[in-house]
């Protein structure tokens, strides 16, 4: 089956139907080129997301938060930060992935909800709250910052499938400046910006890659 194909498979989806996977997975491509006609509603990227979400987090920390530029003027100011890469003025939305640095503060409400849900005890939830507020507050920066970046790592790898489940395409970017995203939207040094996700519908298809064989780069039992 064709990219095209499996694009039309997509685009047809009820709402009580899934896509299997494996088309999901086969069809994702690297985007550089969007229809910049097309526009997401605010309500279908909180689905992606909360899809995306459904991620392991260490700690289960969700250190990921979402700054999700959908204005058009924005989108603009962005495109020099992003060195002029096209695909961040015409997607219909740019997800910027931050890692919280603080994410810890929020362990009595991801705990607390954990014992609403019914899935841990209120004793239990209070000993991860302050076992991990403690350990997350003293650990070195740098180590820190190496759980933050994994996890949304993580995420954004899903928000990327849970968008072409929805037959939209992206693109993940590493190449743009931080510095100026945080000083553009005002962020502070609490988040750290990761990843770069335009996101919207392909003006064209976005070219096939090869992969190493599995021989190359799997080992069993030694290296």
């Amino acid at each position: 089956m064709t990219t095209t194909q499996i694009d039309s498979t997509i685009h047809n989806q009820t709402n009580h139907n899934e896509v299997t996977f494996d088309k999901v997975l086969n069809s994702r491509r690297s985007v550089r080129k969007y229809d910049s006609s097309v526009a997401i509603s605010e309500e279908e990227i909180r689905e992606i997301l909360e899809t995306a979400t459904k991620a392991p987090s260490s700690s289960n920390m969700q250190p990921w938060r979402f700054l999700v530029v959908t204005d058009p003027e924005l989108k603009q100011k962005l495109l020099p930060i992003a060195f002029n890469q096209q695909q961040v003025a015409e997607a219909s939305a740019i997800i910027i992935i931050l890692g919280d640095l603080e994410m810890y503060s929020l362990s009595d409400k991801i705990y607390g909800a954990s014992v609403e849900a019914g899935y841990m005890t209120e004793e239990v939830a209070a000993n991860f709250i302050a076992n991990s507020t403690k350990m997350y507050s003293t650990l070195p920066a740098e180590r820190l910052k190496e759980i933050v970046v994994f996890d949304t790592g993580l995420v954004a790898m899903q928000l990327m499938l849970a968008a072409r489940a929805k037959g939209y395409d992206t693109v993940p970017m590493g190449g743009y400046n931080r510095d100026q995203v945080k000083e553009l939207f005002n962020i502070s040094d609490r988040y750290l910006p990761t990843l770069m996700l335009p996101i919207g519908k392909a003006a064209a298809v976005g070219h096939p890659t090869t992969r190493l064989p599995i021989d190359n780069i799997a080992f069993f039992n030694k290296l």
